[in-house]
Formats: structure tokens, C-alpha cells, sequence
């Protein structure tokens, strides 16, 4: 597998427990340990977008483009 394509699977796979780390959790918890994993998902889901963003940047810098044929028929 490419680097930019398992960059790009680990930052989907980074959002996604973010937002069940987030959405686990319900609003206006006092629990302290519950307020972290709410928090920590937070910064797993946003890292996550960071990271599929970078995956895909790789893939489009990597990418084979088409060879440029020069003909000068004069």
C-alpha cells in the first residue's frame, strides 16, 4: 500500500474514534474522567482531520503525472 493511502486510512480511522469518544459521552457530565474522554476525543477527531488531509496531499504529490512528448516538426 502507498504511504498517502495508509496515511490517509489511519486519519479516517483517527475521526472516527474521535467522534465515539465525543459522542459517548453525554453533555454537562461532573464526572471528571468522563470530561476527558470527551476532551481527548475532541483532539483525536481534529488530529484525525489533520492527518487524512495530510494522506491525501502525499497521494496527490506522489502521483505519476503524464509524460510530456515534445514534437517540433518544422
Amino acid at each position: 500500500m502507498r504511504t498517502g493511502t495508509l496515511i490517509m486510512v489511519i486519519g479516517v480511522c483517527m475521526f472516527i474514534s474521535g467522534l465515539v469518544m465525543f459522542y459517548s459521552v453525554e453533555i454537562g457530565q461532573k464526572d471528571q474522567m468522563l470530561r476527558v474522554v470527551k476532551n481527548t476525543g475532541t483532539f483525536v477527531g481534529l488530529s484525525g482531520m489533520g492527518v487524512t488531509l495530510a494522506g491525501i496531499l502525499l497521494h496527490l504529490i506522489n502521483r505519476n503525472g503524464p509524460q510530456v512528448e515534445e514534437n517540433f516538426d518544422i
